[in-house]
Protein backbone atom coordinates (compact mmCIF):
# COMPACT_ATOMS: atom_id res chain seq x y z
CA UNK A 1 0.00 0.00 0.00
CA UNK A 2 1.75 3.32 -1.15
CA UNK A 3 2.70 5.97 1.39
CA UNK A 4 1.65 10.00 0.64
CA UNK A 5 3.85 12.68 2.23
CA UNK A 6 3.27 16.13 2.38
CA UNK A 7 5.82 18.28 0.39
CA UNK A 8 6.53 21.09 2.00
CA UNK A 9 8.33 23.08 -1.26
CA UNK A 10 4.90 21.98 -3.07
CA UNK A 11 2.56 21.69 -0.92
CA UNK A 12 1.33 18.77 -2.27
CA UNK A 13 0.79 14.75 -0.69
CA UNK A 14 3.45 12.67 -2.89
CA UNK A 15 3.45 9.43 -3.06
CA UNK A 16 6.58 7.32 -1.90
CA UNK A 17 7.25 3.79 -1.56
CA UNK A 18 8.51 1.80 1.52
CA UNK A 19 11.69 -0.18 1.72
CA UNK A 20 10.19 -4.11 2.00
CA UNK A 21 12.40 -4.91 4.93
CA UNK A 22 10.84 -2.08 6.77
CA UNK A 23 7.02 -3.89 7.10
CA UNK A 24 8.35 -7.44 8.24
CA UNK A 25 10.72 -5.06 10.44
CA UNK A 26 8.16 -3.71 11.98
CA UNK A 27 5.44 -6.84 12.36
CA UNK A 28 8.52 -8.21 14.26
CA UNK A 29 9.33 -5.50 16.50
CA UNK A 30 5.72 -5.33 17.37
CA UNK A 31 5.76 -9.22 18.30
CA UNK A 32 8.76 -8.78 20.20
CA UNK A 33 7.32 -5.65 22.36
CA UNK A 34 3.88 -7.75 22.97
CA UNK A 35 6.22 -10.77 24.08
CA UNK A 36 8.35 -8.41 26.45
CA UNK A 37 4.76 -6.77 27.94
CA UNK A 38 3.79 -10.55 28.38
CA UNK A 39 6.47 -11.22 30.29
CA UNK A 40 6.89 -8.13 32.19
CA UNK A 41 3.18 -8.62 32.99
CA UNK A 42 3.95 -12.38 34.29
CA UNK A 43 7.13 -11.19 36.43
CA UNK A 44 5.45 -8.69 38.06
CA UNK A 45 2.77 -10.77 38.77
CA UNK A 46 4.87 -13.27 40.47
CA UNK A 47 8.13 -12.52 40.94
CA UNK A 48 7.81 -8.96 42.32
CA UNK A 49 3.76 -9.42 43.76
CA UNK A 50 4.16 -12.72 44.29
CA UNK A 51 0.71 -13.25 43.18
CA UNK A 52 -0.59 -16.94 41.89
CA UNK A 53 -2.02 -17.53 38.68
CA UNK A 54 -5.80 -17.93 38.57
CA UNK A 55 -5.90 -21.95 37.45
CA UNK A 56 -2.67 -21.75 40.35
CA UNK A 57 -4.62 -20.37 42.93
CA UNK A 58 -7.68 -22.30 42.13
CA UNK A 59 -5.76 -25.70 42.31
CA UNK A 60 -3.99 -24.51 45.77
CA UNK A 61 -7.86 -24.20 47.03
CA UNK A 62 -8.81 -27.46 46.29
CA UNK A 63 -5.42 -29.00 47.40
CA UNK A 64 -6.56 -27.15 50.96
CA UNK A 65 -9.61 -28.02 50.89
CA UNK A 66 -8.36 -31.73 50.44
CA UNK A 67 -5.80 -31.58 53.26
CA UNK A 68 -8.13 -30.36 55.68
CA UNK A 69 -10.71 -33.27 54.77
CA UNK A 70 -7.25 -35.49 55.50
CA UNK A 71 -6.18 -33.98 58.58
CA UNK A 72 -10.05 -34.48 60.52
CA UNK A 73 -9.84 -37.97 58.79
CA UNK A 74 -6.49 -39.01 60.28
CA UNK A 75 -8.04 -37.27 63.80
CA UNK A 76 -10.33 -39.55 63.77
CA UNK A 77 -8.03 -42.14 62.92
CA UNK A 78 -5.73 -41.26 65.80
CA UNK A 79 -9.20 -41.92 67.95
CA UNK A 80 -9.82 -45.33 66.55
CA UNK A 81 -6.31 -46.26 66.65
CA UNK A 82 -6.24 -45.39 70.47
CA UNK A 83 -9.84 -46.54 71.30
CA UNK A 84 -8.83 -50.19 69.31
CA UNK A 85 -5.21 -50.17 71.49
CA UNK A 86 -7.79 -49.89 75.04
CA UNK A 87 -9.71 -53.06 73.73
CA UNK A 88 -6.50 -54.73 72.50
CA UNK A 89 -4.96 -53.98 76.23
CA UNK A 90 -8.02 -55.37 78.11
CA UNK A 91 -8.22 -58.41 76.08
CA UNK A 92 -4.73 -58.92 77.09
CA UNK A 93 -4.38 -57.83 80.48
CA UNK A 94 -7.95 -59.01 81.79
CA UNK A 95 -10.44 -61.00 79.44
CA UNK A 96 -7.41 -63.37 78.08
CA UNK A 97 -6.04 -63.77 81.66
CA UNK A 98 -9.36 -64.63 83.06
CA UNK A 99 -9.57 -67.14 80.68
CA UNK A 100 -5.49 -68.45 80.49
CA UNK A 101 -5.43 -67.64 77.00
CA UNK A 102 -1.78 -66.30 75.53
CA UNK A 103 -1.67 -62.96 74.63
CA UNK A 104 -2.00 -62.56 71.38
CA UNK A 105 1.41 -61.35 69.47
CA UNK A 106 2.04 -57.60 68.60
CA UNK A 107 3.80 -59.28 65.30
CA UNK A 108 0.30 -60.75 64.62
CA UNK A 109 -1.13 -57.60 65.21
CA UNK A 110 1.13 -55.27 63.08
CA UNK A 111 2.01 -57.60 60.67
CA UNK A 112 0.65 -55.91 57.23
CA UNK A 113 -2.35 -57.08 54.11
CA UNK A 114 -0.66 -59.88 51.84
CA UNK A 115 -1.09 -60.20 48.22
CA UNK A 116 0.31 -57.93 45.46
CA UNK A 117 1.31 -54.52 45.76
CA UNK A 118 -1.75 -52.75 47.19
CA UNK A 119 -0.11 -49.09 47.26
CA UNK A 120 1.38 -48.95 43.77
CA UNK A 121 -0.48 -46.52 41.94
CA UNK A 122 -0.35 -44.66 45.26
CA UNK A 123 3.54 -44.51 45.60
CA UNK A 124 3.42 -42.32 42.56
CA UNK A 125 2.08 -40.09 44.40
CA UNK A 126 5.60 -40.35 46.38
CA UNK A 127 6.30 -42.11 49.88
CA UNK A 128 5.39 -39.23 52.12
CA UNK A 129 1.88 -38.46 50.27
CA UNK A 130 -0.66 -37.72 53.10
CA UNK A 131 -2.75 -39.53 51.14
CA UNK A 132 -0.54 -42.81 50.90
CA UNK A 133 0.12 -42.74 54.49
CA UNK A 134 -3.24 -42.53 55.27
CA UNK A 135 -4.61 -45.71 53.26
CA UNK A 136 -1.77 -47.75 54.91
CA UNK A 137 -3.10 -46.87 58.05
CA UNK A 138 -6.25 -47.44 57.42
CA UNK A 139 -5.69 -51.04 56.00
CA UNK A 140 -3.48 -51.50 59.42
CA UNK A 141 -6.47 -50.58 61.44
CA UNK A 142 -8.55 -52.59 59.50
CA UNK A 143 -6.47 -55.58 60.25
CA UNK A 144 -6.15 -55.03 63.72
CA UNK A 145 -9.76 -54.97 64.46
CA UNK A 146 -10.46 -58.32 62.45
CA UNK A 147 -8.06 -59.77 64.20
CA UNK A 148 -9.12 -58.05 67.39
CA UNK A 149 -12.68 -59.09 66.63
CA UNK A 150 -11.73 -63.32 66.27
CA UNK A 151 -9.73 -62.73 69.80
CA UNK A 152 -13.11 -61.36 71.36
CA UNK A 153 -14.96 -64.25 69.34
CA UNK A 154 -12.57 -67.07 71.10
CA UNK A 155 -12.70 -65.04 74.87
CA UNK A 156 -16.58 -64.96 73.96
CA UNK A 157 -16.95 -68.87 73.34
CA UNK A 158 -15.46 -69.20 76.76
CA UNK A 159 -17.34 -67.01 78.71
CA UNK A 160 -20.35 -69.40 77.74
CA UNK A 161 -19.34 -72.09 79.25
CA UNK A 162 -17.65 -69.94 82.35
CA UNK A 163 -19.47 -72.35 85.13
CA UNK A 164 -17.16 -75.07 83.49
CA UNK A 165 -14.50 -72.92 83.82
CA UNK A 166 -15.30 -72.76 87.84
CA UNK A 167 -15.37 -77.16 87.89
CA UNK A 168 -12.18 -76.77 86.19
CA UNK A 169 -9.95 -74.34 88.22
CA UNK A 170 -8.00 -75.75 90.78
CA UNK A 171 -9.57 -74.76 94.08
CA UNK A 172 -9.43 -77.34 97.02
CA UNK A 173 -6.22 -79.20 98.47
CA UNK A 174 -5.25 -82.34 97.07
CA UNK A 175 -5.25 -83.91 100.00
CA UNK A 176 -8.22 -83.85 103.13
CA UNK A 177 -7.10 -81.32 105.06
CA UNK A 178 -6.83 -82.83 108.52
CA UNK A 179 -3.68 -81.49 110.09
CA UNK A 180 -4.05 -84.55 112.63
CA UNK A 181 -2.95 -86.72 109.20
CA UNK A 182 -1.51 -84.34 107.43
CA UNK A 183 0.73 -81.24 107.89
CA UNK A 184 2.30 -78.44 105.39
CA UNK A 185 6.06 -78.70 105.56
CA UNK A 186 8.09 -77.18 102.55
CA UNK A 187 6.16 -74.80 100.76
CA UNK A 188 6.69 -72.55 97.48
CA UNK A 189 9.95 -70.48 96.61
CA UNK A 190 13.50 -70.69 97.71
CA UNK A 191 14.63 -73.27 99.98
CA UNK A 192 17.39 -75.53 101.03
CA UNK A 193 17.41 -78.53 99.13
CA UNK A 194 16.68 -81.66 101.31
CA UNK A 195 18.97 -83.56 99.83
CA UNK A 196 21.86 -82.82 98.24
CA UNK A 197 21.76 -79.33 100.60
CA UNK A 198 22.58 -75.99 98.89
CA UNK A 199 19.51 -73.79 97.95
CA UNK A 200 16.84 -74.22 95.52
CA UNK A 201 13.54 -73.08 94.27
CA UNK A 202 10.73 -75.00 94.65
CA UNK A 203 7.87 -74.74 92.56
CA UNK A 204 5.27 -76.58 94.44
CA UNK A 205 3.53 -76.84 98.67
CA UNK A 206 4.61 -80.20 100.05
CA UNK A 207 2.40 -81.84 102.21
CA UNK A 208 3.44 -84.59 104.70
CA UNK A 209 1.56 -88.01 105.72
CA UNK A 210 1.61 -91.33 105.98
CA UNK A 211 2.31 -93.38 102.84
CA UNK A 212 -1.15 -94.86 101.43
CA UNK A 213 -3.04 -91.05 102.36
CA UNK A 214 -5.75 -90.50 99.49
CA UNK A 215 -4.86 -87.58 96.97
CA UNK A 216 -7.55 -85.74 95.11
CA UNK A 217 -7.91 -83.81 91.90
CA UNK A 218 -8.13 -80.43 92.85
CA UNK A 219 -10.27 -79.55 89.79
CA UNK A 220 -12.02 -81.24 86.68
CA UNK A 221 -9.48 -81.83 83.82
CA UNK A 222 -8.05 -85.01 81.86
CA UNK A 223 -5.11 -86.70 82.58
CA UNK A 224 -2.07 -86.19 80.55
CA UNK A 225 0.55 -87.83 82.16
CA UNK A 226 0.84 -91.24 84.59
CA UNK A 227 4.17 -91.73 85.36
CA UNK A 228 6.15 -93.82 87.30
CA UNK A 229 9.58 -93.06 88.10
CA UNK A 230 12.57 -94.02 90.76
CA UNK A 231 14.00 -90.46 90.30
CA UNK A 232 13.20 -86.85 90.09
CA UNK A 233 9.11 -86.57 91.15
CA UNK A 234 9.03 -90.29 91.33
CA UNK A 235 5.62 -91.71 90.28
CA UNK A 236 3.64 -88.46 89.24
CA UNK A 237 0.27 -87.75 87.79
CA UNK A 238 -0.42 -84.11 85.78
CA UNK A 239 -3.67 -82.98 84.97
CA UNK A 240 -4.66 -80.99 82.50
CA UNK A 241 -7.82 -78.31 83.71
CA UNK A 242 -7.86 -76.13 80.56
CA UNK A 243 -7.87 -72.30 81.02
CA UNK A 244 -4.11 -72.41 81.24
CA UNK A 245 -4.36 -74.37 84.59
CA UNK A 246 -2.45 -77.94 84.86
CA UNK A 247 -1.65 -79.46 88.57
CA UNK A 248 0.87 -82.05 89.74
CA UNK A 249 0.91 -84.75 92.16
CA UNK A 250 4.06 -86.21 92.51
CA UNK A 251 5.96 -88.82 95.08
CA UNK A 252 2.49 -91.21 94.99
CA UNK A 253 2.87 -94.68 96.13
CA UNK A 254 -0.16 -95.42 94.18
CA UNK A 255 -1.63 -94.02 90.52
CA UNK A 256 -5.21 -94.67 90.10
CA UNK A 257 -5.53 -93.15 86.74
CA UNK A 258 -4.19 -93.54 83.03
CA UNK A 259 -3.54 -90.67 80.38
CA UNK A 260 -6.49 -89.74 78.46
CA UNK A 261 -8.77 -90.42 81.55
CA UNK A 262 -11.17 -87.71 82.55
CA UNK A 263 -11.50 -86.46 86.29
CA UNK A 264 -13.34 -84.16 88.29
CA UNK A 265 -12.75 -82.35 91.45
CA UNK A 266 -12.59 -84.69 94.22
CA UNK A 267 -12.38 -87.83 92.73
CA UNK A 268 -9.42 -90.00 93.84
CA UNK A 269 -6.45 -90.26 91.99
CA UNK A 270 -3.66 -91.87 93.47
CA UNK A 271 -2.20 -91.95 97.10
CA UNK A 272 0.62 -90.36 99.07
CA UNK A 273 3.84 -92.13 98.93
CA UNK A 274 7.86 -91.81 99.17
CA UNK A 275 9.31 -92.36 95.41
CA UNK A 276 11.75 -90.64 93.45
CA UNK A 277 13.88 -87.92 95.20
CA UNK A 278 11.92 -88.23 98.54
CA UNK A 279 13.21 -88.08 102.08
CA UNK A 280 9.80 -89.58 103.63
CA UNK A 281 5.95 -89.69 102.68
CA UNK A 282 4.25 -86.53 101.43
CA UNK A 283 2.66 -85.11 97.94
CA UNK A 284 4.50 -82.80 96.35
CA UNK A 285 1.98 -80.68 94.76
CA UNK A 286 2.06 -78.06 92.07
CA UNK A 287 -0.05 -75.19 90.08
CA UNK A 288 1.08 -74.69 87.07
CA UNK A 289 -0.75 -71.74 84.96
CA UNK A 290 0.21 -70.64 81.37
CA UNK A 291 3.09 -72.73 81.74
CA UNK A 292 4.53 -70.61 85.20
CA UNK A 293 4.39 -72.35 88.50
CA UNK A 294 2.89 -70.61 90.77
CA UNK A 295 1.87 -70.87 94.65
CA UNK A 296 -0.65 -73.26 95.15
CA UNK A 297 -1.66 -71.93 98.48
CA UNK A 298 -2.94 -69.24 96.15
CA UNK A 299 -5.69 -71.60 94.98
CA UNK A 300 -6.89 -73.43 98.02
CA UNK A 301 -8.08 -72.89 101.81
CA UNK A 302 -6.20 -75.41 103.96
CA UNK A 303 -8.84 -74.43 106.45
CA UNK A 304 -12.25 -75.87 104.15
CA UNK A 305 -14.07 -77.60 106.90
CA UNK A 306 -13.80 -81.20 106.74
CA UNK A 307 -17.60 -82.27 106.60
CA UNK A 308 -17.95 -80.00 103.34
CA UNK A 309 -14.46 -81.98 101.26
CA UNK A 310 -15.75 -85.26 102.92
CA UNK A 311 -19.34 -84.50 101.71
CA UNK A 312 -17.37 -83.73 97.87
CA UNK A 313 -15.43 -86.70 97.61
CA UNK A 314 -19.20 -88.96 98.75
CA UNK A 315 -20.44 -87.15 95.89
CA UNK A 316 -17.55 -88.45 93.41
CA UNK A 317 -17.84 -91.60 94.27
CA UNK A 318 -21.32 -91.45 93.39
CA UNK A 319 -21.67 -89.88 90.60
CA UNK A 320 -19.10 -92.33 88.96
CA UNK A 321 -18.81 -96.34 88.81
CA UNK A 322 -14.90 -95.77 89.07
CA UNK A 323 -15.39 -94.84 92.57
CA UNK A 324 -17.09 -97.88 93.47
CA UNK A 325 -13.91 -100.27 91.98
CA UNK A 326 -11.11 -100.73 93.48
CA UNK A 327 -8.39 -98.54 91.33
CA UNK A 328 -6.35 -102.04 90.35
CA UNK A 329 -9.70 -103.02 88.61
CA UNK A 330 -10.00 -99.75 86.83
CA UNK A 331 -6.20 -100.07 85.65
CA UNK A 332 -6.94 -103.79 83.91
CA UNK A 333 -10.47 -102.74 82.59
CA UNK A 334 -9.11 -99.82 80.81
CA UNK A 335 -5.99 -101.69 80.10
CA UNK A 336 -7.87 -104.67 78.10
CA UNK A 337 -10.09 -102.28 76.58
CA UNK A 338 -6.97 -100.77 75.09
CA UNK A 339 -6.04 -103.95 74.16
CA UNK A 340 -9.10 -104.63 72.34
CA UNK A 341 -9.14 -101.44 70.14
Amino acid sequence: MPKYILNPETLLYEEREEPRYLRPLRVTVAVLVAAGCVFLYFWLYTAVFHWDLPRTAMLKRRAAAWEARMEVLANRLDLYDRTLTGIEQRDDQVYRSIYGLGEIPDAVKNSGLGGINRYEEIDRLGMNSSLGWTVRRLDHLTKRAYIQSKALDEVGGLARTAGDMLACVPSVPPVLPDLNVVHLSSGFGYRTDPVYGGGESHGGQDMAGPIGTPVYATGDGVVTMAEFNYSGYGNQIVIDHGYGYQTRYAHLSVISVTVGMEVRRGQQIGNIGSTGKSTGPHLHYEVVYRDNRVNPMNFMDFNMPLDEYRAMIGTRKEESPVGKRTSTTELLRRSKQQGNG
